[in-house]
């Protein structure tokens, strides 16, 4: 119970210290703004223990509280190993997949984010964030979280190939010498088709499409069809790596998502994510059965 005799009923709890308690409400006690962060001692959520969990936890809402929307991101690279120091990569910093991250939490989304190596980390403490570094252990990840989720952005650069296991020296490294190194490549899985097969109807599913610009709308409706994903994200392969994006938002009528729109020039990444937020949520309600679609294009 809170000091205003109403109990908390929230989305997520992380302890930030001297005994207190970092939450997003949804139904606050009086005197606090609903679908905010608060802090507040920790025995106002945890009266039967001494101390609250050391990381960060998704608590059920309970059936008769509002539905909050659950996000699951991708971001930055992978890691393809080719002995124990090199790798095979890709040139991706993880900003966007963060910036959206960092938005969503704050607009009282309950946010998972699976992040590659090297990449930016978001910046809310409210954001669970799981660390991968190979096609594989991403894998892993999304069949763990997806079934947890009612929208998936798949904005990760996963690598197309990664080495021949029969290639990659384990546990020491590739010596240089004189001869010639030739390393046989596989194709690694698609991880958003593999999602996409597994998916339920209420979830929303959104992809990336990075092409050079005279590439990129074919690229993106071909990839909507063969993934068979709600949206898709199309998005120049000259932005890359810059704090800046100029995107269009593609969707796939097939799947109930007639949309179409595109950012008024470049944006900052930070500012981009609220505008895909903007048209992303009533999607995944509608989706989620918790309100009508509105705002499409």
């Amino acid at each position: 119970m809170s000091d205003h005799g109403r109990p908390w009923a929230f989305a997520g709890a992380i302890m930030v210290g001297s005994g207190r308690v970092r939450v997003a409400a949804i139904t606050p006690p009086r005197g606090h703004n609903a679908r905010e962060a608060h802090t507040i001692p920790a025995q106002d959520l945890f009266p039967a223990a001494n101390t609250p969990p050391n990381e960060p936890t998704w608590i059920p809402v309970p059936p008769d509280e509002p539905h909050t929307l659950r996000m699951l991101i991708t971001a930055g690279p992978t890691y393809e190993p080719i002995d124990a120091v090199r790798f095979i990569g890709n040139r991706s910093s993880g900003r966007l997949g963060s910036a959206l991250a960092d938005h969503a939490a704050r607009a009282g989304w309950r946010v998972r984010l699976l992040l590659g190596p090297n990449a930016i980390e978001p910046s809310e403490p409210g954001v669970d964030v799981v660390r991968f570094r190979s096609a594989a252990d991403l894998g892993s990840l999304l069949a763990e979280h997806l079934p947890d989720c009612d929208v998936l952005i798949m904005a990760a650069a996963v690598a197309d190939y990664r080495p021949d296991p029969a290639s990659v020296r384990q546990g020491g490294k590739h010596r240089r010498s004189a001869d010639s190194l030739v390393l046989r490549l596989e194709p690694t899985p698609d991880l958003l088709a593999g999602c996409a097969a597994k998916a339920r109807p209420d979830q929303l599913l959104v992809g990336f499409a990075l092409e050079p610009e005279s590439e990129l709308l074919a690229s993106a409706h071909a990839k909507l069809q063969r993934k068979s994903i709600d949206l898709i994200l199309a998005n120049p392969l000259e932005t890359m790596e810059s704090p800046d994006i100029h995107a269009r938002l593609i969707g796939n009528p097939d799947r109930g998502c007639p949309v179409d729109v595109r950012t008024d020039g470049p944006i900052p990444k930070g500012a981009f994510a609220g505008w895909l937020l903007e048209h992303i949520t009533p999607l995944a309600r509608s989706r989620a059965g918790t309100e009508p679609a509105r705002g499409q294009a």
